[in-house]
């Protein structure tokens, strides 16, 4: 049985490096384990939190509760074709890992999400996306734990609502805790390459393929946002804002430079590093936290800052976007 460990620092499990603490804690590597602890959970009405890589959380002080860290790994290929393949991962091998595994592979899907940190656990929570791919284009399948009725359940693509950055795991935290995640990748040479500056990097490499897409990502995401090793954030702070297509072509015709993405029939993106750039934020600092030089979209922290700093500053900047623009940033990072 995994130890279970009082007053448990977290300050390196979150990628803001919050200095804080946890009542309990504990790591559990095993789904049978992790069901039977929950079957038996020891600390009555205390609430409890999943935490994965921390790289998409912000704490705002000391849990007064349980930190359950799953610690499940594993990369398997279930079926393979010659047009596709289908791979089951465990929930806690590092995202950006597997993407290096499958495109060392050959097998493409998820080149474009490359360097986005965290675990492969999450991916299906906040549906990452970037560079035109949402990682819910290849999820066939998500294996996970309900905690209301202690079952596993088998998720197929359909059932996990999967929206803009969101899922029925989002919407329902703390319903589920996902094991396992089934991919289904292809073999064959589908790129997507026409979003941002992605063709205007490619052209410094002789040749398209996944690798070069992928060194391509690195490059870009790594010349622009901060490393969390060394500056502390959590990536993307807030979500790019969905509005209709009506009102966003209003938007764009106020302000034309605006970038604005589409998302489905209904629905478009605007940028909200430009909204926050616009309303004067980037490269700005309030105490300890601060908004990165380069991309307005990360706050960071100088290694000093506490958690209510950081979520000050993201109200200050929620509310002078909302009333330069009339719309309401939506935090991209789990507050607790």
């Amino acid at each position: 049985m995994s130890v279970i460990r009082e007053d448990y620092s977290l300050r390196e499990l979150n990628t803001f490096g919050i200095d804080c603490t946890s009542k309990y804690f504990i790591s559990i590597g095993d789904p049978d384990e992790l069901l039977s602890f929950f079957s038996n959970f020891p600390f009555g009405d205390l609430p409890f939190l999943i935490l994965g890589g921390g790289s998409n959380i912000l704490f705002t002080g000391d849990f007064a509760g349980v930190i359950i860290q799953p610690d499940i790994s594993g990369i398997e290929i279930l079926e393979e074709s010659d047009t596709h393949v289908r791979i089951r991962v465990g929930a806690s091998e590092e995202w950006d890992n597997f993407v290096g595994y499958c495109v060392n592979s050959d097998f493409g899907g998820i080149e474009n999400l490359s360097l986005i940190p965290g675990r492969v656990g999450a991916a299906p929570i906040q549906n990452i996306g970037a560079y035109g791919v949402e990682v819910s284009e290849c999820i066939e399948r998500v294996s996970a734990i309900m905690l209301d009725d202690l079952l596993y359940k088998e998720m197929e693509n359909r059932e996990c609502l999967f929206g803009y950055r969101d899922s029925i795991f989002k919407r329902q935290r703390g319903k589920y805790l996902i094991t396992h995640v089934l991919f289904k990748l292809t073999k064959q040479s589908i790129f997507r390459t026409n979003y941002g500056n992605m063709n205007q990097e490619l052209e410094k490499y002789p040749s398209v393929n996944l690798a070069t897409i992928r060194d391509a990502v690195i490059g870009i995401r790594s010349r622009k946002l901060p490393d969390p090793a060394t500056t502390g954030n959590a990536g993307s702070f807030f979500k790019n804002p969905a509005l209709t297509i009506k009102d966003a072509s209003e938007l764009k015709k106020e302000y034309p430079k605006i970038p604005v993405y589409p998302i489905n029939a209904k629905q478009e993106k605007v940028s909200a590093a430009w909204l926050i750039d616009k309303c004067g934020w980037k490269g700005k600092w309030v105490g300890n936290a601060g908004v990165h030089k380069y991309q307005p979209l990360v706050l960071i922290s100088n290694g000093k800052a506490c958690g209510r700093e950081i979520l000050e500053l993201s109200l200050m900047i929620q509310k002078s976007v909302f009333d330069k623009f009339g719309i309401m940033l939506e935090p991209e990072v789990n507050i607790v």
